[in-house]
This record gives structure tokens, C-alpha cells and sequence, in this order.
């Protein structure tokens, strides 16, 4: 193996790093092997990796002999990828991708994810992860382990009383979470001025007892005006209900009504746990059974 930061330097020589999309890279080989063992990565696997850059987590992701699908936005590190990795190009170990990965179509057949993310895409790309995750037409992921910024890790994993909020419960409903190890600054090339932490998804299979699409967009309204109570902010129906089958405006004001001296709507959204907004949820469903 070359080593990270090889392919850093290499990646440096052709181009300077371009800050606005976020390239911050790691130059810790043991940071990278811990990222590959903590995903349990095997041969087995088929990985969506996005914003490899210079390559420095592709190259330990091929040492497993798993098959990688890389999506990459920088045209200058995407040559940089062919030109280094010809060999895997041409033996399919490795496809690469030029583009959005937040555009660009994903493998069907990915099994899980590894990648150590531009910070400003990390919540577009937990719920492109979920949607992926759930599409009843492409393999159930069975490990998620990515990169973030720590602020970010601590709101998804509701660290503190101050991070919970729609990001971590919606998260929660799909995934089990936990922080992993804490990278600080001086592991990358350039140095960012955050420390970052490696959160691990683990899909934990549970079905809920209310559509799914329903609980998130009563958390979402709700922790839109986290500082009102339920009472106020579930009182309208969300904008787009109507995408929910068998749902409208209308029942939604029956629902809400049938439960407007419910003393639940007195709490205000951080005051909930996930089991709450399940319990809340099926009530707001089964009221057109009773009506």
C-alpha cells in the first residue's frame, strides 16, 4: 500500500485542494484501518464510498477485497483516482463515478457505506442514505460508517438535551447510532478548524405501529417551533400530507381534534423520547377507524 499520505501529496502535486467542496483528507493510516474494522468490511461487500479524493480510504477498502463504488464531484481528483487505480479500474474491484452523489444514481446492490463525507453535505446524505436504505427495489444496507464534523455526530446520536431534535429522531427510526472515535484536527491535509468523530449506523429492522412517513412529518413540524408546545405546532396539517396515502387536511383536523385535551400536546418536542412520538402517531391514525 502507498499509504494516505502518498496519495495525498500526489493528489496535492496535480491540484490545489479546493476548500468549498469541503477536502479535508486524512493522512492517518491507522484512523483509516479503524473506519474499514469498525464497518466490518468483507469480501463480500459491494461499498459506496463518496468523496474518495485522493483515495486514501479506497486504498484501505481494496485491501478487504471488497468491491467499491466511488462517487466523486472533483473532475482533477477523479483523474487522479483513474491514474492510480488503474488496476482495480480495469479488474472492476473499483467503479468511479463523476458527479453529485447526492444526484448520481446509487448501485442497487451496495451493501454498505464508508466514506469520509464533505462536512456541508451531511444531513442531505442521511436522508438520501435512508431513502436508499428503504427503497423496497435495492439491498437493505447493512453498515453505515462515515466521517462527520462532531457538532453533527452529537445532534444525530442526541449527545446532550440540546442536540435532540428532527435530525436524530428521524435517524432513529431506521438506525441504531453511536459516536465512535473522536479525529482530531491535525489527522487531515488541510487541517479543518472542528474536531470530527466516525458515527456508526447499524439498520435495526423495527416496524412502527403508524406509517413512518407520518411520524416524520409530525416531528418536523414540531421541532420546526421547538419552543411551542404540541398543542400549537400540531394543530395544522403539515404542507405536504396529502403525499401520504389516505391522508388530507381533513383528517388531519379530526385527528387533532379528537385529541385536543390529550395532555401530551402540552410537552414541547425535546420532552419527547422516540417511543412517544410512535405512541402519538398511532393515535393520530386510528382516529379515522373511530370517526
Amino acid at each position: 500500500m502507498r499509504g494516505a499520505r502518498w496519495l495525498v501529496d500526489s493528489l496535492r502535486g496535480k491540484q490545489p485542494f479546493n476548500k468549498s467542496l469541503g477536502q479535508h483528507f486524512l493522512v492517518h493510516d491507522d484512523i483509516l484501518q479503524r473506519t474499514v474494522a469498525l464497518a466490518e468490511v468483507t469480501d463480500e461487500d459491494h461499498v459506496l464510498e463518496i468523496g474518495p479524493g485522493p483515495g486514501v480510504l479506497t486504498e484501505v477498502l481494496f485491501a478487504t477485497g471488497c468491491k467499491v463504488t466511488a462517487i466523486e464531484i472533483d473532475e482533477g481528483a477523479c483523474e487522479h483516482l483513474r491514474s492510480v487505480f488503474a488496476l482495480e479500474l480495469d479488474e472492476e474491484q473499483l467503479v468511479l463515478t463523476e458527479g453529485d452523489a447526492l444526484q448520481k444514481a446509487w448501485p442497487k446492490d451496495i451493501t454498505k457505506v464508508v466514506a469520509n463525507i464533505p462536512y456541508q453535505i451531511s444531513s442531505p446524505l442521511i436522508d438520501q442514505i435512508t431513502r436508499h436504505h428503504r427503497n423496497p427495489h435495492t439491498q437493505s444496507l447493512t453498515d453505515v460508517v462515515i466521517l462527520v464534523q462532531e457538532e453533527f455526530a452529537e445532534r444525530v446520536v442526541m449527545e446532550y438535551e440540546s442536540d435532540v431534535g428532527s435530525l436524530g429522531m428521524v435517524v432513529a427510526l431506521d438506525f441504531d447510532v453511536d459516536m465512535n472515535e473522536r479525529v482530531p484536527p491535525h489527522a487531515f491535509s488541510p487541517m479543518p478548524k472542528v474536531h470530527s468523530r466516525l458515527l456508526h449506523l447499524t439498520p435495526h429492522g423495527r416496524s412502527w405501529s403508524c406509517d413512518r412517513r407520518l411520524l416524520v412529518m409530525m416531528i418536523h413540524a414540531a421541532f420546526s417551533q421547538r419552543r411551542k408546545k404540541l398543542r400549537s405546532t400540531l394543530k395544522t396539517a403539515p404542507k405536504r400530507i396529502a403525499r401520504i396515502p389516505g391522508w388530507h387536511a381533513g383528517r388531519w383536523k379530526i385527528a387533532y381534534a379528537n385529541l385536543v385535551e390529550d395532555e401530551r400536546l402540552e410537552a414541547r418536542p425535546e420532552e419527547f423520547e422516540l417511543e412517544d412520538w410512535i405512541e402519538l402517531g398511532a393515535d393520530f391514525e386510528s382516529v379515522e377507524e373511530e370517526s
